[in-house]
């Protein structure tokens, strides 16, 4: 069974830091590109970041660039997101995905989200 599993989030306040982790089990990990992508109710989902199979390519939505890290343990069969400089409009539900193009056949999968809010 394919899981992705996010931890991490919370109530925190402008400024502030969190790491967010997602663990992933059922699939070969380490030959699928991951992403984090988030959703507000008024924006909608967001791609947030993205992290290639080998971990030395990543990529970021021009707001996060400077605060925002993704990495991953292919050993562990984890991606993270370490996040600083918090701002409000960062208040999302965060999700893992990871994606694989073999051919013809797309390959996709989704954890259930961690919360985020950035308040004061």
């Amino acid at each position: 069974e394919v899981q992705l599993v996010e931890s991490g989030g919370g109530l925190v306040q402008p400024g502030g830091s969190l790491r967010l982790s997602c663990a992933a089990s059922g699939f070969s990990f380490s030959s699928y590109t991951m992403n984090w992508v988030r959703q507000t109710p008024g924006k909608g989902l967001e791609w947030v970041s993205g992290i290639n199979s080998g971990g030395d390519s990543t990529t970021y939505v021009d707001s996060v660039k400077g605060r925002f890290t993704i990495s991953r343990d292919n050993a562990k069969n984890t991606v993270y997101l370490q996040m600083n400089s918090l701002k409000p409009e960062d208040t999302a539900v965060y999700y893992c995905n990871a994606n694989r193009y073999e051919l013809s056949q797309v390959y996709d999968y989704w954890g259930q989200g961690t919360q985020v809010t950035v308040s004061s």
